[in-house]
């Protein structure tokens, strides 16, 4: 089969995977589009997807469906781009929609691979690092705010011909890069998202703002420190985070020389991208769930299951769901909590 006769179905029609689906439609390929709401379904269906942004202006109509219990045909490739929180019920729903050959490419924040392949089969998941940059100033207004690439990989096994089909496929958007340690790209994403993202919908600062802050750039270290010790228990390779941020460099050395420069690293990093802000912060501000089980907590939840101390991301967690349940506010005191106490020494 020809790669533009695949069938191609994207669930989840937020900036990620409206974007994709936009580039996927403008280079002729078969797409169709899950969205949550009606209104939205009908705006794609009659007026597009409309894409600004680095990558230029554009728009594209495309088939769009309220459920995936609405699609009553299989799939050949289906881009999963909805948020963790919404995964496990999405990949139940696609069941169904599978062929003997199909492949779900995980856009995900957070490893929701190994989950997936639990309800799905492992053969039909492809691990995927997004790594570029996008939001949704409103349903059907997407804007791309960064370039960079994405990382594919099997979660168990080496590559194939079918995984460099994916590769060509998004290619049509961005540069792709195959990897036989996709968990390890993962890994290293995840580390990154729960200092910076975490720790952001934890204070309510951007970037530049909380590594100006000594207790923010310690926590971060502790964060980095116990993820790389699970790491090694799991017998896991970390990959340098955007081929720039080695987190076994990062951590290496105890005495203050060592300390100097992890600060420094930090707080270059925040002046760089003084204007991020967490995306868990964001959803807080919507009143929606964050992703901190996928992030924070899949540190702290494979810590307990393999005996690897993870307090302060537990700690996060635990926060976390409390400021979700109302019981917390989002302020930069929440740096100061008597369980953090102790790494800012």
């Amino acid at each position: 089969m020809a790669l533009k006769d695949n069938s191609i179905l994207v669930v989840g029609a937020g900036a990620i995977g409206g974007i994709s689906a936009a580039f996927l439609k403008k280079a002729g390929f078969n797409v169709e589009i899950v969205c949550k709401y009606e209104d939205y379904s009908e705006l794609i269906i009659n007026e597009g997807l409309n894409v600004t942004g680095v990558q230029g202006r554009f728009s594209e109509k495309m088939k769009a469906y309220v459920s995936l219990k609405d699609i009553g045909k299989s799939n050949d490739i289906i881009l999963l781009a909805v948020k963790a929180t919404d995964m496990v019920e999405a990949a139940e729903d696609l069941k169904p929609l599978l062929k003997r050959n199909s492949l779900v490419i995980s856009m995900q924040n957070g490893i929701c691979e190994p989950e997936l392949g639990r309800i799905l089969g492992n053969d039909h998941i492809v691990g995927c690092i997004v790594g570029w940059g996008a939001t949704m100033n409103k349903p059907g207004d997407l804007v791309m705010t960064s370039t960079g690439d994405f990382v594919i990989g099997y979660i168990d096994r080496a590559g194939d011909q079918r995984l460099n089909e994916i590769a060509t496929l998004l290619g049509n958007m961005l540069p792709v890069r195959i990897t036989d340690n996709i968990m390890g790209h993962l890994y290293s994403k995840l580390i990154i998202n729960s200092c910076i993202t975490s720790v952001g919908a934890l204070t309510g600062l951007l970037l530049g703002q909380m590594m100006k802050k000594r207790k923010a750039r310690k926590l971060f270290i502790a964060i980095i420190r116990e993820a790389i010790e699970l790491a090694d228990v799991l017998q896991l390779k970390v990959e340098d985070y955007g081929n720039r941020l080695n987190y076994y460099k990062f951590i290496s050395g105890r005495n203050s020389i060592y300390e100097f420069k992890r600060h420094i690293t930090l707080f270059l990093m925040g002046l760089k991208y003084r204007r991020l802000k967490s995306s868990s912060l964001q959803s807080l501000q919507r009143g929606k769930l964050t992703e901190i089980d996928y992030l924070n907590g899949y540190i702290s939840s494979n810590g307990r299951e393999y005996g690897v101390p993870t307090p302060v991301n537990e700690a996060i967690v635990n926060m976390i769901h409390e400021i979700e349940d109302g019981k917390r506010k989002i302020t930069v005191a929440n740096l100061d909590e008597e369980v953090f106490e102790k790494y800012y020494k």
